[in-house]
């Protein structure tokens, strides 16, 4: 059986504010395989935005274990938790993140920074990673002069170079509109066929019917975690 790339075992993520405890996680257990395509859902407050920070190694859970690729995350410094930030785990937010000033290219060759390759080589890998995402005649291009879905492209892009084992993406359609959306998640869709792992944090039904599994947090427990025929208004892919 293969090894999980993820595994949670009773993790819990307690914040203070003022003299009150808010435990924002409450004993997730989670297991995802190499190659899983899952959506992540859930009300504000639910824990989603709490539970991708410790899955991406930006935060540390208050007590439980969390194993990346058979790791224990709380085993190790803090070298090794860039490393895996940088190397292994990709990120696509809502709102892009891309650097006003730089090109399409030198956004997604900025991963690539602290890499042993050699400059050349670096700008090869980008390249081939926006043509991938069917950027290729945009590379030179800012992102004041792309549209909200080609900057997407560009951000998944700089999420790929590295060829992480995961990617994690936040409401990555939550500032585009209904068509485009609908072709960033056709390339999340090919991506997974491709052979990567995606979560997805999404609070749109139609986004999450894109995945395979729904995750669905509660008052930071797992209410549900259901394949998509089954979770999303009942309805199963074609």
């Amino acid at each position: 059986m293969t090894e999980p790339l993820i595994q949670l075992d009773e993790v819990r993520k307690t914040y203070r504010v003022g003299s009150e405890s808010v435990h924002a996680l409450d004993g997730v257990s989670l297991s995802v395989a190499p190659n899983e395509y899952v959506a992540v859902m859930g009300p504000s407050g639910s824990g989603k935005s709490t539970l991708m920070n410790i899955l991406g190694c930006l935060d540390r859970p208050t007590s439980g274990d969390y194993r990346f690729g058979g790791r224990s995350v709380a085993r190790m410094g803090g070298a090794a938790l860039a490393r895996v930030r940088n190397r292994r785990i990709g990120f696509v937010f809502q709102s892009f993140e891309l650097l006003p000033r730089l090109s399409a290219l030198e956004n997604v060759c900025l991963p690539l920074l602290y890499a042993p390759q050699a400059g050349w080589g670096q700008r090869r890998r980008a390249r081939g990673v926006l043509e991938r995402v069917g950027l290729g005649d945009r590379m030179r291009h800012r992102p004041n002069q792309l549209s909200g879905g080609q900057k997407q492209r560009v951000a998944i892009a700089r999420a790929l170079v590295t060829e992480p084992s995961l990617l994690l993406a936040d409401e990555p359609t939550g500032n585009l509109d209904s068509r485009t959306s609908e072709d960033i998640l056709a390339l999340f869709d090919q991506l997974h066929r491709d052979g990567q792992t995606i979560i997805l944090v999404t609070h749109e039904n139609d986004v999450a019917r894109h995945t395979r599994r729904v995750v669905r947090l509660h008052d930071g427990r797992i209410a549900s975690d259901l394949p998509v025929g089954r979770d999303v208004a009942g309805e199963g892919r074609p």
